[in-house]
């Protein structure tokens, strides 16, 4: 059954009552530059702390409206799960195995679950209760930017979970009674690149450093250095427990890091412009003549790039597989409603290479509704007295097994919005390959997909032009300074 509440509401529970006590503990030794709950009000409109509330809101909406286009566009697009694991193996399943036990994965649950959306709330609150009106603007820039930055990625290399690739590793976060409805409604499972777990709190560190040396100060003599090491710690424990969990590949964190470089450069630059000048007039946020040429440079690449090279590309391959099952293993796919009126096409290929003498039964494929079988997952397991054949009652087409080369192919109409279908696959004593495509009306979403990644582009192409610039300039003070 469903938890009323669910993890979600747990987590902005406690996200708010922990606001200030944290705030209250990193600053006890500055009482006097806190901001009194009774004044908070007053220091937003004198602060011009509006249009902070006003960018978190626009995030609700792109974030809806991305996960909107993701599911839709992976029949054109497909995914690069293969070429990650070709480079990395299944590491991440020696880190789950030689650590695994139930008090620790309850722990880094918790801690995935909440602090992720803690440190998205509370750094820009952090800084606007300690009345440090420069880092609120950066920090809720940060998360912005970083967003926009990751969109492209996000829609176009679509990378599986380790759990849904790797064989023999489990799911203990998103497998779960209490979980699996949260993150089957607000999880894609294959944005696996870029870890945003990383990259966001990178990215605060770095802004940190960049305002530091803006200030001619060391970070040890800041007087938000134990925030800074708040985000740092949670940082050492994000890069363990999404591993384990079976979430991120540890190639994911690369790109996040990179990301967090290009973010928290163009966030630093930009700051002192939209505090001193944009709310006034938003034409001063419009880049100059360079840093336009860059940013169309930018967009004409890399949307070369998608079109050419992503769309209908390498990843769409029908042979080969988005999911990989080891003996005993299930996976779980989401069936999204888009559409009260249109089904959904459902395809599930055994694209793993025919066994000749294999003695057990091939892998089997249902798909149920979710409200139906909720109830049997602990932990990334069947819970104790259930089993994958128990979900047979609850199917809504029948329970089918799938030797190599063949594909099922099932229709699945949705009366209700809230209406999320599952598919489920259990592997036999043997590792299977499978590939799920699903076809949805609105399947066409690549140009308006394209269109809302040239944000990341031109953010990246007036980034590249700043490094330039800078660069140049900071030669021509070397020789200046030679000279004299």
């Amino acid at each position: 059954m469903e938890w009323p509440p669910g993890p979600y509401e747990y987590a902005m529970f406690a996200l708010l009552a922990m606001t200030i006590p944290i705030q209250r503990f990193l600053t006890r030794d500055e009482v006097h530059m806190r901001v009194p709950l009774r004044g908070l009000l007053d220091e937003i409109r004198d602060k011009g702390y509006w249009w902070h509330i006003a960018l978190y809101a626009l995030m609700f909406i792109y974030k809806a409206l991305i996960d909107h286009h993701n599911e839709p566009m992976k029949a054109r697009v497909g995914g690069y799960t293969h070429w990650i694991h070709d480079i990395e193996g299944d590491w991440t399943l020696w880190v789950q195995e030689t650590f695994y036990n139930d008090l620790l994965t309850d722990l880094l649950s918790a801690h995935y679950l909440f602090m992720y959306l803690f440190i998205i709330w509370f750094s820009p609150m952090y800084y606007i209760l300690s009345r440090d009106e420069v880092m609120a603007d950066k920090a809720a820039l940060n998360y912005f930017v970083i967003y926009l930055l990751a969109v492209p990625l996000y829609l176009f290399f679509n990378i599986e979970v380790t759990s849904s690739f790797i064989p023999g590793m489990e799911a203990p976060l998103y497998h779960d009674d209490f979980t699996l409805a949260f993150f089957t409604s607000h999880d894609p499972m294959d944005n696996a690149v870029p870890s945003l777990h990383i990259g966001l709190p990178i990215s605060l560190l770095i802004l940190n450093r960049l305002h530091c040396r803006s200030l001619g100060i060391d970070i040890k003599d800041w007087r938000h250095r134990e925030f800074d090491l708040f985000i740092l710690v949670n940082i050492g424990i994000y890069a363990f427990s999404i591993l384990y969990l079976g979430i991120h590949w540890v190639v994911d964190i690369i790109p996040g890091i990179i990301l967090a470089i290009v973010c928290a450069a163009f966030c630093h630059a930009v700051q002192p412009i939209v505090r001193e000048t944009a709310l006034a007039d938003w034409r001063n946020l419009l880049p100059d003549r360079q840093q336009t040429i860059f940013a169309a440079v930018s967009v004409v690449l890399f949307s070369g790039v998608l079109i050419f090279g992503a769309i209908d590309g390498p990843g769409a391959d029908e042979d080969v597989p988005n999911y990989r099952l080891g003996p005993g293993d299930f996976i779980i796919d989401t069936v999204e409603v888009h559409s009260l009126s249109h089904p959904v096409s459902v395809e599930i290929s055994n694209v793993g290479e025919s066994i000749p003498d294999m003695t057990g039964p091939a892998p089997s494929c249902i798909i149920v509704k979710r409200s139906d079988v909720i109830y049997a997952f602990d932990r990334g397991q069947f819970k104790e007295g259930y089993d994958y054949y128990d979900l047979d009652d609850y199917s809504i087409n029948a329970n089918h097994y799938l030797v190599p080369g063949v594909t099922f192919e099932a229709q699945v109409e949705t009366s209700s919005i809230f209406d999320k279908h599952l598919i489920i696959c259990q592997s036999p004593e043997v590792v299977s390959e499978l590939r799920i495509t699903m076809h949805y009306v609105d399947d066409e979403l690549m140009w308006s997909a394209l269109l809302s990644s040239w944000p990341s582009f031109i953010i990246f192409g007036i980034a590249v032009e700043g490094l330039i610039y800078r660069s140049k300039q900071i030669e021509g003070d070397d020789i200046a300074n030679v000279d004299s």
